[in-house]
């Protein structure tokens, strides 16, 4: 396939020879996969990573417990059958270390890690209409110039660390859990502050209590947990669903979360008695994982009533662990309903509240004053601390994007067009933005959809829109203004039918002062939003402008 290089040379001869035809921005699984498609495709391209090393999200979150939440046999690349066949998982929910040596052997097996600039950020990128090419100016004092942009920089990737009063002051030491040491924490003997108990405080905070001398967990708003029940996997069983790993990715490829082993439910949980309902749900929780419990029945996340009967489920398990009924309270969630907020998988979390060294610190009733010297103030009372961990979530879907000073189409800031909430066509481009692709972007399954899966179906994608854009000699694909809000509609009208909508979270960027309050994914299902995108595609890119090398823009179809 001739480059856009080549094109251009015939195009216009004497330009510059350093234009590159793409950029990916990050190294996690959507930057290595990325890479390996742009290498078979024979492009000319770099990747820019701001950590040292490849694995993304499992590069960065090293902290105690940390672990996924989709089981491992799926959280994996599918796109090699040898790759998946070679690969041993040793988990059911594979933890951070094991994930991370996953990525740097598929960095190694296909070559890829030649193609990263490690340590290096992206601090801007400004289309140059003219030339029809993005400029990228990194950390390292560089600029590039590349015919595409293609985001890789993540969901979960941008740490939020709240702005507490007086946190300089502290003598101990305090870090965010994303950013944890590469050398670890000695927490031995310590006193150790952890605010914040969603997915990664729920991981965290079992582990913690078996080497602090205390451990306080200061708790906002408390979460449903379901137990994941993590277990070795055995060579026979490993074996066996490897054999079917074809049929097993084409059900997860056309499922509602990209999960490929839950059953498709057919009644509504107000049909059942409700004897049935509690034997439901009881299996669940000895079966353990979160996404089993999302879907026993139709209406989970539809209707507060059908969500109720499973939240009093979890609720009636915690007062039956917590021996300390205040405790058990506290640690009851009242304010969402059950998976309106991501829904958590522990191992022994509730337990762990049964420890004398654990101590509960509700900040609901009584909210965070100050950090002192000495520890943290809730209240006009002083928690004395050693160490003080952040585990506070990100600015998620969007930060990443936003931390990079994106400017487009006749200067316009994707800061700006974004400042009431993001908008994109397929949670894949951004109309004002030509060639500027997003990886699992607002407006796509995403985070709510088993995000290796995810990664792939977009990488394709996108793969295939270069080819077929080279095919055509088009130098630009670019949204239709209408076709966008048209799609920003439509998630927004599937979102409103749910509960999703119903409660503050990071899904709708709740967690983050002064961000517009607008539910980011897709949550339509992986196989409708697989069949949408190849159909818009296979109807002539329904809903882009493409520009040729040579005239000006021209809507291909309407």
């Amino acid at each position: 396939m001739m480059t856009y290089q080549q094109q251009d040379q015939q195009a216009q001869q004497g330009r510059a020879s350093d234009v590159l035809d793409a950029v990916v921005v990050g190294a996690g699984f959507a930057g290595l996969y990325m890479s390996k498609r742009l290498a078979d495709l024979g492009l000319a391209f770099r990747c820019f990573e701001a950590g040292s090393g490849v694995g993304g999200t499992w590069y960065w979150n090293r902290y105690p417990g940390a672990q996924c939440d989709v089981e491992s046999l799926e959280y994996s690349y599918s796109f090699s059958n040898e790759l998946q066949q070679d690969w041993h998982w040793s988990q059911r929910f594979a933890a951070q270390a094991e994930i991370l040596a996953y990525a740097n052997h598929v960095a190694d097996r296909f070559s890829l890690r030649q193609h990263v600039q490690f340590d290096t950020r992206v601090l801007a990128a400004a289309f140059d209409e003219a030339a029809g090419l993005w400029t990228l100016t990194l950390s390292s004092g560089e600029s590039v110039r590349a015919r595409h942009c293609i985001m890789a920089s993540g969901n979960l990737s941008t740490p939020r660390v709240p702005d507490i009063p007086g946190i300089e002051t502290f003598r101990g030491e305090w870090h965010h859990t994303s950013r944890w040491p590469a050398a670890g924490i000695d927490m031995a003997g310590k006193r150790v502050a952890i605010i914040g108990t969603g997915s990664t405080g729920i991981q965290m905070i079992p582990v913690l209590a078996q080497s602090a001398a205390q451990l306080f967990v200061f708790q906002r708003s408390p979460n449903f947990v379901v137990p994941a029940h993590n277990h070795a996997l055995d060579e026979a069983g490993t074996r066996e669903y490897k054999s079917r790993y074809p049929e097993i990715r084409h059900k997860a490829q056309h499922s509602q979360y990209g999960v490929a082993h839950l059953p498709v439910p057919t009644q509504s949980a107000l049909q059942v008695a409700p004897e049935e309902r509690e034997q439901c749900y009881e299996a669940l929780w000895q079966q353990g994982g979160h996404t089993p419990f999302l879907v026993p029945y139709t209406d989970l996340l539809l209707d507060e009533a059908a969500n109720h009967t499973a939240a009093e489920f979890v609720r009636r398990k915690i007062r039956q662990t917590v021996k300390d009924p205040k405790v058990a309270e506290l640690l009851c969630p009242y304010d969402h309903p059950l998976g309106a907020k991501r829904l958590c998988a522990g191992n022994d979390y509730f337990e762990t509240y049964n420890r004398s060294n654990v101590t509960l610190v509700d900040v609901r009733s009584a909210p965070i004053d100050a950090i002192t010297p000495e520890g943290i103030r809730c209240g006009g009372v002083e928690w004395g601390v050693d160490v003080i961990l952040f585990a506070t979530g990100f600015d998620a879907m969007t930060g990443a994007l936003r931390e990079i000073d994106i400017v487009g189409r006749g200067g316009l800031r994707l800061a700006d067009k974004w400042a009431h909430g993001p908008t994109t066509y397929l949670g894949l481009m951004v109309s004002g933005f030509p060639n500027l692709f997003v990886v699992t972007g607002p407006g796509s399954p995403s985070v709510k959809s088993n995000m290796v899966l995810s990664i792939e179906q977009h990488v394709d994608w996108i793969s295939t829109c270069l080819s077929d854009l080279a095919q055509r000699g088009a130098a630009t694909i670019e949204p239709d203004p209408a076709a966008e809000t048209q799609w920003v509609a439509h998630v927004n009208e599937i979102a409103d039918r749910t509960l999703y909508t119903k409660t503050a979270s990071w899904y709708t960027g709740a967690n983050v002062p002064g961000k517009p309050r607008v539910f980011m994914p897709y949550v339509g299902g992986i196989g409708n939003y697989r069949r949408i995108c190849d159909e818009v595609r296979a109807d002539n890119y329904r809903g882009f402008h493409l520009k040729s090398l040579a005239t000006e823009p021209a809507p291909l179809a309407a």
